[in-house]
């Protein structure tokens, strides 16, 4: 199946060259180019790509408003995102993932982490560049002072909680399979059933949860 992608940055070189890396690449195909946010949007609504890549910082709106409009909550029918940059500011990577970013990469990432990042993604993984990872989910090592991490709706049960640490950790569906020697169908049963009891919408928020409530520290 051939993955269709949106290509939004307000700079027509790096623009085209995403496009360009991104088109050469078999299974891969960009439907779509946006220069600013709002037409990012505009695209993303009407030709339902099956991964927007955005920019951070554009005109108008931007990276991550175009995020919560096209993935964020209340969202009936998120898109995958993803959001590059060149800026790896701790802000711009919490506020991304908040709003509903599948991936955050920097743009010096390479052509291979891009390629991962679009597919991982489309499967409905997540993938953050690797010298953001640590400083990142460090920042949720510890609830803020005053204040208890969420806890789930329901307990979890002991398969439930090893996926969700593997998820955490990074492994991918079929990894999980592989590594709980269980079958990939039931390794999606269980991710359901813990996105639903922790209110997580997305591999990410897993991971951010997980460290919030101390079952993984960096």
């Amino acid at each position: 199946m051939t993955i269709r992608v949106l290509v939004a940055d307000d700079q027509d070189l790096v623009r085209t060259g995403l496009a360009m890396i991104l088109d050469a690449q078999p299974g891969i195909e960009v439907v779509a180019q946006a220069a600013d946010g709002s037409e990012a949007v505009e695209f993303a609504r009407r030709l339902r790509p099956d991964v927007c890549l955005l920019d951070i910082r554009m005109p108008g709106l931007d990276g991550i408003a175009a995020t919560r409009e096209l993935a964020g909550p209340g969202v009936a029918d998120p898109l995958p995102i993803v959001v590059i940059t060149t800026f790896d500011l701790d802000e711009y990577v919490y506020g991304a993932l908040k709003a509903g970013a599948r991936g955050f990469l920097l743009k010096d990432a390479g052509p291979d982490l891009l390629v991962q990042a679009i597919h991982a993604a489309a499967n409905g993984d997540a993938l953050i560049a690797p010298r953001i990872t640590a400083r990142l989910l460090a920042a949720f090592s510890e609830p803020p002072t005053g204040r208890s991490a969420v806890q789930p709706v329901e307990p979890l049960t002991a398969r439930e909680e090893q996926v969700l640490l593997a998820t955490a950790a990074g492994r991918t569906n079929a990894e999980i399979a592989t590594e709980l020697h269980i079958s990939l169908s039931t390794v999606k049963t269980h991710l359901t059933a813990v996105m639903s009891k922790i209110n997580a919408r997305n591999r990410v928020e897993i991971a951010i949860w997980a460290y919030e409530t101390g079952r993984i520290k960096p």
